[in-house]
This record gives structure tokens, sequence and C-alpha cells, in this order.
């Protein structure tokens, strides 16, 4: 055990050397880590989440935009040329970045970078592709967001708790209210060089520094759009579903950057064992009821984070039991825990931390939620902060959580979900 735990340490402060201290190439911020695999990838990074848009559903209309036609190429020209090269491109967006992904073999960054680069700095963005491509696919992500009852909560568990800004929906109504050129005027907003990041990943951080600065010389030196800073509210509401699981959401949200202590308390209530097909041994656990779920819940961003218990249950009495156990672990928490769960909670909190970084997708996100604020890029140095957690200082986040307003969301049979006061809250 001891060796194992050696082991990961080095492999921990391996990574954390091999991260590149972020520069910056023509006006964008460029970082990488290379790991020497066969694999590479680049991210485009832009702050063009739905918090920034200037209609309601634009955002994902951008997302969905991605790899059509641009000065440089047709939408079917990028497809087969990413094939010859055997790539895969993805667009993803959250509610504070778009992430526009290439993965690629290793030595052929400066084509995919061209592709990317080419629909930040000379998209189209016709009307035929709006009509044949664009509006399916914001289409198809509201039916697949209207038909989770999970994402259905999540979604109006940040509406209630940030209202505006954060707030904003990741999907667009199924018939938005606006055109492609709504879109091209949001684009150009937004696809500026202060508001763009490219993170590589098993890429030289040189050499995509180099290509950085001729794929984007073109690119708009203009500030990008404002938002104000998020405040919670919390608050408490309900949506008929005939969809999935019955579900609830119970949350806080909390102002500011993120804290490690509310990580950890994220770590304390996730029932989830440790040996897979097992059950976990925390009170929590014991007190789920059969066929019932409860997830721990942590989306923490660059001013404010959301923290809370997602329930999920066939039946209302099923949300309405495990949801008063969840409320009881919370209630706990603020009240004091023993040094030995204490303990547990900062060591799951720190590997969840860790673990992130050995997926691609985990590394980008750890980069890109500290590239624009100009912090330290380093695995260890969010490790540290673990550190610094104490019985008081968590006992003292908890119950700052704990006695503020409450979000509370149900999802499914309204008339039977329970209500926030039913649980404890």
């Amino acid at each position: 055990m001891f060796a194992a735990r050696v082991s990961a340490a080095r492999n921990v402060q391996r990574v954390a050397r091999s991260f590149a201290t972020a520069v910056e190439s023509s006006g964008v911020k460029v970082a990488a880590v290379d790991n020497n695999g066969p694999t590479s990838s680049l991210t485009v990074l832009v702050k063009a989440g739905s918090r920034y848009e200037s209609q309601a559903g634009i955002a994902n209309a951008l997302k969905n935009y991605a790899f059509k036609s641009t000065a440089k190429r047709t939408a079917l020209g990028t497809v087969r040329e990413s094939e010859l090269y055997g790539g895969v491109l993805t667009s993803t967006l959250g509610r504070e970045h778009l992430a526009l992904t290439a993965e690629f073999l290793r030595g052929d960054e400066a084509f995919f970078l061209d592709v990317l680069s080419s629909f930040v700095t000379s998209a189209k963005f016709t009307r035929h592709e709006f009509q044949e491509y664009v509006a399916p696919l914001i289409e198809g992500d509201a039916a697949a967001a209207a038909s989770n009852p999970a994402i259905l909560a999540i979604e109006l568990a940040h509406l209630i708790a940030f209202r505006q800004g954060l707030g904003s929906s990741l999907y667009a109504s199924s018939h938005p209210h606006f055109g492609y050129k709504d879109v091209q005027e949001y684009a150009s907003s937004v696809f500026t060089k202060d508001n763009i990041a490219v993170i590589g990943t098993n890429v030289d951080q040189a050499k995509v520094a180099e290509l950085v600065n001729k794929a984007f010389a073109s690119a708009s030196s203009a500030a990008g759009p404002a938002t104000s800073a998020s405040t919670y509210f919390g608050g408490e509401n309900r949506i008929e579903s005939s969809s999935g699981l019955q579900t609830a959401f119970i949350g806080f949200g909390t102002t500011g950057a993120p804290s490690a202590e509310v990580a950890t308390l994220a770590a304390y209530l996730s029932p989830s064992p440790s040996v897979k097909w097992s059950k976990g041994t925390s009170a929590l656990a014991a007190a789920i009821p059969e066929g019932a779920s409860v997830q721990s819940v942590y989306l923490p961003y660059s001013d404010a984070s959301l923290v809370g218990l997602l329930v999920q249950a066939p039946t209302a009495a099923g949300v309405k039991q495990a949801g008063q156990a969840a409320v009881q672990a919370l209630k706990k928490a603020a009240s004091g825990v023993s040094q030995e769960e204490l303990t547990s909670a900062v060591a799951k909190a720190k590997f969840a931390a860790a673990s992130a970084v050995d997926a691609r997708a985990g590394l980008v996100a750890t980069i890109g939620s500290k590239i624009f604020s100009g912090s330290d890029l380093s695995v260890a140095s969010t490790l540290s902060t673990f550190d610094a957690v104490n019985a008081s200082a968590f006992s003292k986040a908890a119950s700052s959580l704990v006695s503020s307003k409450p979000t509370y969301v149900a999802v499914g049979e309204v008339g039977s979900l329970p209500y926030a006061d039913e649980l404890g809250l």
C-alpha cells in the first residue's frame, strides 16, 4: 500500500512538472502539457459559455455551428480532411466556456489548429447551414435535455440559484427566436484574442505558440462581452415530467472563487462506495431506500459554486425518504464531523481533483478553469489547497451553506413529490 501511494505521488509530481506556464502568443493564451503519448489534442477555449450569451440559447447555437463552412473549407471539406488525418473534432458548451477540440495523432497539430482557428477567424455562418444542420442540432439538444429529469433539475437549479449569468441554460428552445445573423453577431463579440486560450496535450508548447501566433493573427483584438458578478439567491420550483425517474435536487450556492472546503463537503456527502457493486459505509448510504440513488453534485465556476445532492427514485415516496436522509447528512456536516470522517472526505476530494487530469477532458478543464485568471496551472497548486482544510473550516463552510436559502427542484409527478420543508429544509 505504501509503495502504491509513493508511486501515485510521483505520478502527480510528474504531471505537475509537465504543466507549462501559460504564455501569450499574438494576444492568445497558450498552455500545454506533454506526457509523451502517441495521440495529441488541441482545445480552443473561448469565454463564450451561456453566461455570456446575448439571447437565450444562442451559445448553444454557436456550439452547433462549429466545423461548418469557413473561408478555408466547406463543412464537408473539414470532415473529409479530418478523416484523412484520422482525427476527431468535437465542440462542447459549458456555462463559462465553449470548447472546440481536435484529437489526433502526434505531429498533426499544424493541420488541426488550422481547422480550429479557421472557425474562430473566418466562419461563414450561412443561412442554409443554420436551417439544414444547426437548427436540427439545437432541437436535438433540447429534446435530449427535456427527456432527462437529472438535466432538467440541474438546469432549473442554476436558474433558481443565480437567475442571470450562470442561471442561463446550456440549451436553446427547440424553436429559437434568433437566426443565423444573430449567431454571427454573438460570435463576433466573443471571438476576440483576449477571450481565447489554446490548450494542448502531448504537444510542444513552443511549437503550438508559434502556430497560434500565425493562426490567430487576424482575430479581433476587441474586448469580449462583460458579465456581472454572480449573486446567489436560492428558491424552490417544480416541473411536471413523465420521462425517467422521479427526481429532486437539494442544493446551496456560494459566491467567490471555488473553495477546498466546499469540494470536501461534496466528497463527504457522496454515498458512492470505494468498491464497485458494494454499498458505502456512510450514514447516508445506509439510509437510501432500495431502488433510490443519491448523487453528490459539485459545480464550481470562476466566481460561484453550486453544491448539493441529486436524489432519484422510481416513486415519489422513495425520493422523499432518500431526500430526508440527504438533508440529515447536510445538517450533520454543519454540526461537525469526526476527524476520521474529515480525513476520509479530504482524501476523496483530493483524489477526485488529481484523477481528473488523468483524462484529457479533465486535464483541459483543470487548466481552463485557471488560465484566464492567471492562476498557477499545476495540479500541485490545486491539491495543496486541501492540506489547509481542518474541522473548524469545514464545519464553518457547511454551516454557512445550510443556514442560507436552499435551492430545491422537483421533477416528475409534482403532485406527489415532496416539498422542501417536507425534507427538513
